[in-house]
């Protein structure tokens, strides 16, 4: 086995890919199925970042909670169907986990995204690199910031350096809980202040910045 080798682990909504406009699309499309009001896209910046069912209740008006499960499955089957309609890729995230790879560093998402989207996304967006795991949110294992998904990707394997790369203070407490290290994108959904205030270990302002860390 190689210990030297490393591990980048990325995170989806805001780091590896811009989904924001089709998220929100999602959910306003539920909201007024619903009857109720729906919100900007900027709003959802904020929204995001724990799972779909947190993202629904956030959408929601204040003390219709007994609507979220029906704004779930409004939310899914739409989703399903329409979340590559504006989703992209962010400006050479290609071209650095191709970098990576050719560095042999191995390339894994953690993502509280649901499953069957986040296998749909990547495939969509990356066809051609090689991740080495791609998990998203389940039932059976918690959400990030638990570690449990970091333990899960690199269960049977050893690495010389970890890192986890987010958008948000989710994915930082993530790495922190799991004893890792941190690389926090501003491209993304939340801002340098958040990021710095959960504490990471790196803030970095565009893709190829990671390569310099990471290689």
């Amino acid at each position: 086995m190689n210990k030297s080798k490393k591990l980048a682990i990325f995170d989806l909504d805001g780091t590896l890919a811009n989904t924001i406009e089709d998220l929100a699309t999602a959910v306003n499309y539920g909201l007024i199925k619903l009857g109720y009001p729906i919100h900007h896209v900027d709003k959802y910046n904020n929204f995001v970042g724990n799972g779909v069912m947190k993202l629904c209740e956030r959408a929601l008006p204040a003390g219709k909670s007994e609507s979220l499960p029906e704004l779930f499955d409004i939310f899914n089957t739409f989703y399903q169907n329409h979340c590559m309609d504006k989703t992209k890729e962010y400006s050479g995230m290609t071209e650095l986990l191709r970098q990576l790879s050719r560095n042999s560093v191995d390339i894994a998402v953690a993502t509280n995204k649901t499953q069957k989207f986040s296998e749909k996304i990547i495939s969509g967006l990356f066809p051609y690199i090689k991740f080495i795991k791609v998990l998203g949110g389940c039932e059976e294992r918690p959400k990030k910031p638990a570690p449990d998904i970091i333990y899960e990707i690199t269960r049977d394997r050893e690495y010389s350096e970890i890192y986890m790369i987010g958008d948000s203070n989710v994915d930082i407490m993530t790495a922190k809980n799991a004893g890792i290290k941190s690389i926090g994108c501003l491209w993304g959904f939340r801002t340098e202040a958040e990021l710095r205030e959960a504490g990471a270990d790196y803030i970095v302002s565009k893709p190829s910045e990671i390569k310099k860390i990471i290689v």
